[in-house]
């Protein structure tokens, strides 16, 4: 895997971007000047980043990845992670059959549904999961791999299906951990 120098990811434009950054040659990015992205990130190949995005410092994000931004954005807490072939969408057309669908037609026939989606500190999602635009992803949240998820859910919980459903609860020990990880790093 080839990364972007650290000169190259200044010429890209970004509206911010931390230290410690490895985004894959293999991206692709479009409206640099909408993403920000804070300390030790990770962005490997295939993905595609479009759109208002913030991502927090400590996450890495595995091979085709796509986050569809849009004007509403998407959020990415602290030491979050997003397993390979998930997307994030922030917008999307409607399906109902009452409009015309597709980026190629002008927004007079379309209804295109764009809401935030703010994925929390320390959530992990699994490989090939949905998230839908709208949805608020609290602190701690695991979603299992191949799940949808359509709507909100709890906090320290584990999470999966179609729709996503809570399984058990999350174990909160990480939260130590990350403590004495910044710690060791001289970042507290």
């Amino acid at each position: 895997m080839s990364f972007y120098s650290k000169d190259e990811l200044k010429q890209i434009g970004f509206k911010s971007i931390g230290k410690d950054v490895l985004i894959s040659s293999k991206a692709s990015i479009y409206s640099p000047e909408k993403i920000s992205i804070g300390d030790n990130v990770r962005i490997d190949d295939f993905c595609i980043l479009s759109g208002s995005i913030k991502i927090g410092s400590h996450i890495h994000i595995s091979a085709g990845v796509y986050l569809y931004g849009g004007e509403a954005g998407i959020e990415i807490g602290n030491f979050s992670g997003i397993s390979s072939k998930s997307i994030i969408y922030a917008v999307s057309d409607d399906f109902s059959g009452n409009y015309l669908v597709g980026s190629m037609i002008s927004k007079r026939f379309r209804n295109i549904e764009e809401r935030e989606v703010v994925i929390g500190t320390h959530v992990q999602i699994g490989a090939n999961c949905v998230i839908l635009p709208g949805v608020k992803l609290g602190e701690g949240i695991a979603v299992g791999a191949s799940s949808l998820v359509n709507s909100s859910l709890e906090e320290w919980s584990i999470n999966l299906g179609v729709p996503a459903k809570k399984i058990k609860e999350r174990e909160k020990n990480m939260l130590k951990l990350e403590e004495e990880f910044l710690k060791e790093k001289g970042e507290i």
